[in-house]
């Protein structure tokens, strides 16, 4: 069921009441999940209630997607805006350092909750900040024309295409490896939500020329990167693994950009080694 939370966060001109949705799950230490650009915590369906087995597992729409409202006037979409806006959502729920799992934008917001000391663990599938230039401007690019074609279809036709596997192919093909997995109702749903993101275009802007390039030396980190992902190539686990040498890097086999809806299993297992292994293991 999902639920929202309101809560103050500071800015230069005084603080800013901000609300977030969020679903929360099960029993056990807590696990932060946190999706990516212009998607919703729903991203996340076809792991979160295999992981609330044996976790407390907190699903977010971050600021400006999903459910939850825009980010209010004086705050930006900048990485330490969303990374304390986290940290307040974590005090506001009496969650105390968190293990964090994050996808895309979400594994970038991850790996800076566990530089600020905010995160137990964190794992990271194919999380921004590892590209070079060209691979920002690509994935950009790639990212303004999935938002172009969410606006400029129509309700209809939309789901129409969410009917067929060719059809969700055509619509979410780029962040899924195998998108005829996908049910109708979820690309539906995700279309819309990217469609509908009034934080869509400042994040965006706010990630150009964004590179994550600290040691998490006290941290427990695991980067996961699907060897299909055609948004943020491959390679770049492999600079995430320089940047943070003691980092596990793992491959996930057949696996997209958002790998949670290609291999369930796989997920559920790096997501639960990463965070500590399965309770009492």
């Amino acid at each position: 069921m999902t639920d929202t939370v309101s809560f103050e966060v500071p800015s230069p001109d005084g603080p800013r009441t901000v609300t977030v949705s969020y679903e929360r799950q099960g029993a056990g230490e807590p696990l932060l999940l946190l999706h990516g650009i212009g998607h919703h915590l729903q991203a996340w369906d076809p792991v979160s209630r295999i992981l609330a087995a044996d976790r407390e597992v907190i699903a977010v729409d971050l600021p400006g997607f999903g459910a939850s409202p825009a980010l209010p006037e004086g705050l930006e979409y900048d990485l330490p805006t969303v990374t304390a806006v986290l940290g307040g959502l974590c005090e506001a729920l009496g969650v105390e350092r968190p293990h964090v799992a994050g996808n895309s934008l979400g594994g970038l917001l991850a790996l800076e909750l566990g530089r600020r000391g905010l995160a137990r663990t964190v794992t990271a599938l194919s999380p921004g900040g590892f590209w070079s230039p060209g691979e920002w401007r690509y994935a950009a690019s790639v990212l303004r024309v999935m938002r172009v074609g969410a606006l400029r279809l129509p309700v209809p036709v939309v789901r129409r295409l969410a009917r067929s596997a060719a059809g969700r192919a055509a619509l979410t093909g780029t962040i899924y490896a195998r998108p005829g997995r996908r049910t109708p109702e979820a690309v539906v749903a995700e279309t819309l939500a990217l469609r509908h993101a009034p934080g869509f275009v400042r994040t965006l802007r706010a990630g150009a020329g964004l590179t994550f390039t600290e040691d998490l030396p006290d941290v427990p980190v695991t980067v996961a990167w699907g060897d299909r992902d055609r948004l943020l190539l491959p390679r770049q686990g492999v600079r995430a693994k320089r940047v943070i040498p003691r980092a596990r890097l793992v491959r996930l086999r057949g696996c997209g950009h958002v790998p949670m809806n290609d291999d369930p299993a796989l997920v559920v297992r790096v997501l639960r080694d990463g965070s500590g292994g399965a309770a009492g293991g």
